[in-house]
């Protein structure tokens, strides 16, 4: 009799057992708007392409698409009146649901090639004179060597080099990183990385998740009047919305850290997204024995409440806390410790945006607040401070944009922006003997102070489709600097785009563009704020741009800036300032803090070029640029000489294939010929410093080149997505030398090498 009982539940369970168990779906969801109202299309088309899979968008402009097979699609959106457009990477998982947003152009004010719509898997760019590039978020994901960050895989576009391996400070077309310019979700960001440095916009990694990335786009010059008090380059991150669906969540353990984040429904027809992250590196430098350890968190939170069919507000703020702890504990590690400047850093940027859909354009109204605040010091190997920095600095911000249509043929663009800089706080010290004239007369600096300024921008822009395939988009910009004098500038630019055959455009682009001095360079002497000026580049800009399939196009571009009034050294006559973003106090005075004038020259020119491939049915994707450069500037001595960030040849190779829906292998390759570098001064009291009557005449840094594979993986479960990768840098272990530094024990210059053969591994987890 005790068998009847499991022979009774045998026979009941049987049918179940010997059922399967469902198979695992993902859903798609997101949004379709018109890219000139920023209103959400209805009746607007989804086709999930090699499926049958559509979907057709609410009034809203939202959809949703359930019971898709976990894998890899294109997806192609179309709506009646509007140009098409298929997005490639769309990865289904069976965890959280996959959101996008996408902006569809009418085609009433678009020529064929100038949109570059004629090409479904390209997006038209929002800044079309200069090679704009867009990449969203899997192109960064994937991008070997990268580790997850939006600026590293920028650096893979051509006309971009980087001061070393290491770091995100972006060379762009040989001007300096603090010439680059930060968007997320249209708020301003003086520096978008962890440990950032002062005065500048690099840093080692960035404080955006990859998981909260829509897209990016690139502009390596000549961009439109909307954006300004930059010199170089524009690199605008957008940040996804949480779905509307249900609630989901990831946890992923990347090259650098921990982080897990949530999202889901909020409010009426509302949505947050919200994520925490947490480095591991102190315990990886630990492990390879380095002397100093850093760590970092960072928090993000964006919400997005529609307010009816054409008002919509959005909240995003980011944070950040950074701390780079010493071991000091022996003699090697004081050493060097001490040729190092530790940052560490508190800082967050907040905005609240309030859009509307205008019936022929949009208003866009935006409050935004950015903070930093440093506490950075360098010791020597006597643990004596040489170098001490407490700083805090901190913008608000009110900016409008109106966007409006008053013809078929025209689109109009008006905008202000008003910024209360300030208080800013400076507690700086250095010892003469590590900051000396240019007769080695010792001239300490000690500065306690604080002050506020205002800024204010108005600009205007017009675009005018002539003819058929003649579009001409003018714009005019108007800067008052209230820290600098009361001094304005008005900036013109122009741009013609022209088609003369279908999938080919022709880009002629110039302009002004000023950007005023950063404000720890103001307290930096004091005569700094008399001296100081917005400095001037003009621009020339010429491309062409081919369409040679649907997936894939090729572009090539030739240009030339002319600076003036550009910020001088008036220590070292020989050089105009350029911040590398790891300066050491001991060789060289850091961060600006000496005295500057707006006497400086310079010119860059070059040509780029780049072949880009789109996954699409051909599960090949990458791209290959080479860029040709050529950068000089002259200081307060009128000699021109190489500029600093001088490379005159960068190559990037970047391709991955697509085995199936389970396995990814992909690769790059990148070369660039070495920087200009100075010789070091290796007798006398002045041993150790830079030798500036030799500036940038000592031996180029060797050639650089690097190989990184990587390989993913993907699992699917019932409710979870797994994805994992082994990402290995630098493959065949060559060293590459970032730059030469003096070992004051030998008397002796030594090359910064970067680590050889770095494998990383990675792991996703979606729910």
């Amino acid at each position: 009799m005790p068998r009847m009982p499991l022979l009774l539940l045998l026979l009941l369970t049987a049918p179940l057992l010997g059922q399967q168990q469902p198979a695992p779906k993902g859903t798609l969801t997101g949004r379709i708007v018109s890219r000139e109202t920023r209103r959400g299309l209805e009746a607007a088309r989804v086709e999930v392409l090699g499926t049958v899979a559509t979907a057709v968008t609410r009034a809203s402009g939202e959809f949703t698409i359930t019971d898709l097979t976990p894998g890899v699609y294109a997806v192609r959106f179309s709506a009646i009146g509007y140009q098409p457009f298929s997005q490639a990477n769309v990865v289904i998982g069976s965890g959280r649901p996959y959101t996008v947003l996408i902006e569809l152009e009418r085609q009433a004010l678009q020529i064929e090639a100038i949109a570059i719509t004629a090409a479904p898997y390209f997006q038209p760019a929002l800044e079309a004179p200069s090679i704009a590039q867009s990449l969203d978020a899997e192109d960064v994901r994937r991008a070997p060597g990268v580790q997850e960050d939006v600026i590293r895989a920028v650096a893979l576009l051509p006309g971009v080099g980087v001061t070393t391996g290491g770091r995100n400070d972006l060379i762009v077309r040989g001007g300096a990183p603090f010439e680059n310019l930060f968007l997320v979700d249209g708020i301003e960001v003086p520096n978008l990385n962890h440990f950032g440095s002062q005065g500048s916009t690099g840093g080692p990694l960035s404080l955006i998740n990859i998981d909260f990335v829509q897209s990016a786009e690139f502009s390596t010059g000549g961009f439109g009047a909307r954006y300004g008090d930059r010199t170089a380059s524009v690199t605008s991150v957008n940040l996804r919305e949480g779905n509307r669906d249900n609630v989901a969540g990831v946890i992923n353990l990347s090259a650098t850290g921990l982080g897990a984040f949530i999202e889901g429904p909020l409010g009426k027809n509302g949505s947050i997204l919200a994520g925490v992250r947490r480095s591991y590196l102190d315990l990886v430098f630990k492990l390879a024995g380095f002397a100093f350890r850093p760590t970092y968190y960072d928090a993000t939170v964006k919400i997005v409440q529609p307010l009816g069919p054409s008002d919509r507000l959005t909240f995003l703020a980011i944070g950040a806390l950074d701390d780079i702890a010493l071991d000091n504990s022996s003699a090697d590690n004081r050493y060097d410790n001490s040729r190092l400047v530790a940052t560490n850093q508190n800082q967050y940027f907040a905005g609240l945006t309030w859009e509307r859909s205008l019936g022929s354009g949009y208003l866009n109204v935006s409050l935004g607040r950015t903070y930093s605040r440093f506490e950075t010091s360098q010791a020597d190997s006597l643990q004596r401070p040489i170098f001490e920095n407490r700083s805090t600095e901190g913008i608000t911000s009110l900016r409008g944009e109106l966007s409006f249509d008053p013809g078929e043929r025209v689109e109009l663009k008006l905008g202000q922006d008003v910024r209360s800089v300030g208080p800013l706080q400076y507690r700086i010290l250095i010892p003469g003997e590590y900051r000396r004239d240019g007769q080695g007369v010792p001239q300490p600096l000690s500065v306690d102070t604080t002050f506020s300024n205002l800024r204010t921008a108005t600009w205007a822009e017009a675009a005018v489709q002539v003819m058929d395939r003649v579009r001409v988009t003018g714009g005019l910009r108007l800067d008052y600097y209230g820290d600098l004098r009361g001094a304005t500038r008005i900036s013109p630019r122009l741009l013609v785009a022209f088609a003369p055959a279908a999938g080919t455009t022709l880009t002629f682009a110039v302009g002004q563009y000023y950007q005023s001095p950063s404000s720890v360079w103001l307290v930096g002497d004091s005569s700094n704020p008399g001296a100081l000026a917005p400095f001037r580049a003009d621009q020339l800009v010429a491309g062409v741009e081919r369409l040679l399939r649907p997936d894939l196009r090729f572009q090539v571009q030739g240009y030339y800036k002319r600076y003036s009034g550009y910020p001088a050294r008036f220590f070292r006559p020989q050089a105009v300032l350029a911040l590398s973003g790891f300066e050491d106090v001991q060789s060289d005075i850091p961060f600006g803090l000496e005295p500057l004038r707006s006497e400086g020259r310079g010119r860059a020119w070059g040509a780029e070029a780049i072949l880009q491939k789109r996954l699409s049915g051909i599960p090949l994707y990458g791209l290959t640029s080479l860029s040709l450069n050529r950068t000089e500037f002259t200081g307060l001595d009128g000699v021109a000489r190489p500029g600093a960030f001088d490379t005159r040849v960068i190559g990037n190779v970047a391709a991955g294939y697509r085995i199936n829906a389970k396995w990814e292998l992909s690769s790059k390759f990148r070369i660039a010929t070495g920087r200009p570098t100075t010789p070091f001064i290796t007798t006398g009291p002045a041993a150790g410093q830079l030798d500036f009557t030799q500036y940038n005449a000592g031996p180029r840094l060797p050639l650089f080149h690097a190989l990184d594979v990587r390989a993913d993986r993907r699992w699917t479960f019932r409710a979870v997505q797994l994805d994992t990768y082994l990402d290995i840098q630098n493959v065949y272990g060559h060293k590459n030398v970032s730059q030469y530094s003096w070992d004051p024990r030998t008397g002796t210059v030594m090359p910064n090498e970067d680590l050889g053969i770095f494998p990383t591994i990675g792991v996703n987890i979606e729910f």
